[in-house]
């Protein structure tokens, strides 16, 4: 163990302010880097209400020696650095000296730890910067540090905390970074008494990757293994079909420290160049090795932005690496066909029978008679003659009427002996009134059922009330009559429309009321679509069901934002449910969305959530809809038959509420007769 020593003046001015604890991620990420700094294989973290008002973190470092551990919390008392030069060659993730006494500043701070060459250990407890308890204790090798009540003496820094779960999502994100940048760390993460992660620590960075991620997205990396110049870039990257609609799941290391760096993140993006579609980022986990002599991590407070000396040279390690692992190892996706067969292979079930007998009394057969399938063969016909279910086969309907009347075969169309014969009634009392000259045969539906007449008096009347009823209901279908015909006046085009053909397979070309339209696929469908999706959540159309949910793996930024936004999801047709730390499950969606694009509806609503969270609901909904539209109109380039695309041009010139897309680029270019020969030179 090294000794703790407290740096001079003028050499703790030469290091960058050290970054002020304001959250318990900032807490679980000093003390966690103080772990891997003390040389630990296995550390456990476990955090409560957020890491609020519980952080544990223990190790199996080399721990603290007992005359150190006051030492420990004092302002740049470190023991990774004791002169100017080692700043130019730092090793170790901290070297400051900053974060025990930051923590214990504005914490309940409690230290159990044990070196490896001391019998006994010590325990220690600080509260807001003063010595509470520093004594002997029994425990094993390593460091427990403890940090109870964070900001219970600073009220102010407390009130801009989020809300629990928030918090732990940020937790969750900071060990996930840990964990990828050092795979031979066993990592456990306890979140509200529940195991939420756990890495092998076999030193493989696939195991960790799988850990955290999952199964799909480690199967859609590729390997990274690169050497140019002294610098290593070793790692997983994204095959160029799994690209996403986020740069969120990009981890760039540097010497296993996670860094910013907008140069490698450039240099990544033009290795894909060609080989993703425009909107799609690719994935990555990479780590970057290079003499520290070469790097200064020492220019900002949180450690994640670093400066080389030769920035070019750093650029094109990243852009050959990533470029080689594409050529080399992406392959086109292949089906397994027999895989597919056996699960799509299924035996035919045997229909089996069980007799009232064997029912009542199961004890007179064996059992295992019992179980066997009985097969039921099927019966001969023997209809005969008369016969009703084969008499369109075998005799005519006059035949038939002679057969039902001659046999009392139960037929529902035929009134029984017990029931009454409306038909007959229906009848006498049609064939006793006298038919009137003038009694219409049609009436409208809404109209009232007029009784018989039985007098001159009353036949007077009737007549009356008959021609009133005729009155009314032919006011009623000439009023419907001028409804529909001023609706068809204004729905149909004054002149119809005649498609011409489309260009670049992007624009469709088309001559109408005089004008020759210009009409973008694209931006014409999405605003088909998100008028549609807006129409019917006003209607309150239910959402479909999928068949097979979908999940969706996610950063913990996103996660997180995700989770706090299902009211504004379930709003706009979607059902979203939390499916562990880092995954949500998609169960219904808009019925004019495919499933292949909830994934990519999800991220890209998470992005930009996360980019304006202080928009209102009815914004938040609205971009949804954008989101979805965008995913499933047809794509630019795409070929599509004369029949859609006059269908598509029928719907943007007969709609007036299509003409701008959700993004608002035009739809619709029209070009007038006038202004067309005005160009050839036919008008002056």
């Amino acid at each position: 163990m090294a000794k703790i020593n407290i740096l001079p003046k003028h050499i703790a001015e030469l290091i960058a302010a050290g970054e002020v604890v304001e959250r318990p991620a900032s807490v679980v990420k000093e003390l966690m880097e103080n772990s891997i700094d003390a040389g630990a294989t296995a550390i456990t973290l476990e955090i409560k209400n957020g890491g609020v008002t519980y952080i544990r973190i223990t190790d199996n470092g080399c721990g603290i020696d007992k005359e150190d551990v006051p030492n420990a919390f004092l302002s740049h008392a470190t023991s990774k650095i004791k002169n100017e030069e080692d700043l130019n060659s730092i090793f170790t993730l901290g070297f400051r000296g900053e974060a025990l006494a930051s923590i214990a500043a504005v914490s309940r701070t409690e230290v159990l730890t044990k070196s490896i060459n001391q019998d006994s250990g010590t325990a220690y407890a600080v509260s807001g910067g003063t010595q509470m308890k520093y004594e002997t204790a029994g425990c094993p090798d390593g460091t427990t540090i403890i940090v109870r009540d964070l900001f219970y003496n600073t009220p102010a820094r407390m009130k801009f905390l989020k809300k629990d779960v928030s918090e732990a999502n940020a937790v969750a994100e900071v060990v996930d970074r840990i964990a990828l940048s050092h795979p031979e760390i066993s990592i456990r993460f306890i979140r509200e008494g529940k195991q939420a992660l756990i890495t092998p620590g076999d030193g493989k960075l696939i195991s960790a990757i799988y850990s955290i991620f999952g199964r799909a997205f480690a199967d859609s990396l590729l390997p990274v293994d690169y050497e140019l110049d002294g610098i290593k870039v070793q790692g997983y990257t994204c095959k160029p079909h799994s690209a996403r609609p986020s740069r969120s799941m990009q981890y760039f290391y540097l010497n296993n420290r996670y860094i910013k760096s907008r140069s490698c993140i450039a240099s990544m993006e033009n290795a894909y160049k060609n080989s993703v579609m425009v909107g799609k980022f690719p994935s990555c986990v990479l780590n970057i090795t290079v003499p520290p002599h070469t790097v200064d991590v020492n220019v900002h407070p949180a450690k994640t932005e670093v400066r080389f000396s030769d920035e070019r040279r750093v650029s094109s390690a990243v852009y050959y690496a990533v470029k080689s692992a594409i050529e080399e190892l992406d392959r086109a996706p292949q089906v397994d066909l027999a895989r597919l067969n056996k699960l799509t292979q299924k035996a035919a079930p045997e229909a089996v029978q069980i007799t009232m007998q064997e029912v009542s009394q199961p004890s007179q057969a064996p059992a295992a008679v019992l179980k066997q399938p009985v097969k039921i063969e099927p019966k001969a016909k023997n209809y005969t003659k008369n016969s009703p279910r084969d008499f369109w086969n075998k005799m005519t309907s006059a035949e038939f009427q002679k057969s039902v009347s001659s046999t009392e075969v139960e037929n529902p169309f035929i009134a029984q002996k017990d029931e009454p014969d409306l038909v007959s009634s229906f009848k006498k009392k049609s064939q006793s009134v006298p038919a009137t000259p003038h009694k219409t045969q049609t009436a409208s539906a809404n109209a009232e059922i007029i009784p018989e007449p039985s007098n001159a008096d009353e036949m007077k009347k009737a007549a009356n009330a008959s021609v009133a009823v005729r009155n009314t209901v032919s006011e009623a279908v000439s009023e419907k009559a001028i409804e529909f015909n001023a609706i068809k006046e204004k729905d149909l085009p004054p002149k119809p429309l005649r498609l011409l053909g489309e260009a670049f397979k992007t624009y469709i070309i088309c001559e109408y009321d005089g004008k020759l339209c210009l009409i973008d696929k694209h931006a014409a469908h999405e605003r088909i679509i998100y008028n549609r999706l807006r129409k019917n959540a006003e209607e309150n159309i239910s959402s479909q069901v999928l068949l097979s949910p979908v999940t969706v793996t996610l950063s913990k930024s996103e996660y997180d934002i995700v989770i706090s936004n299902l009211d504004v999801f379930a709003k706009a047709g979607y059902l979203v449910e939390d499916f562990g730390t880092g995954v949500v499950v998609v169960r219904e969606c808009p019925m004019l969305i495919s499933s292949d694009e909830i994934e990519d509806t999800v991220i890209e609503t998470a992005r930009y959530l996360s980019e304006n969270r202080t928009n209102t609901e009815p914004e938040k909904i609205d971009r949804i809809y954008h989101t979805a539209a965008c995913k499933a109109a047809i794509k630019a380039g795409y070929k599509n038959s004369t029949a859609e695309m006059k269908v598509l041009a029928e719907q943007v010139l007969y709609d007036t509420g299509v003409r701008y897309c959700p993004h608002g680029r035009p739809v619709l270019i029209e070009l007038s007769k006038y202004e067309l020969e005005k160009q050839f030179g036919r008008i002056q």
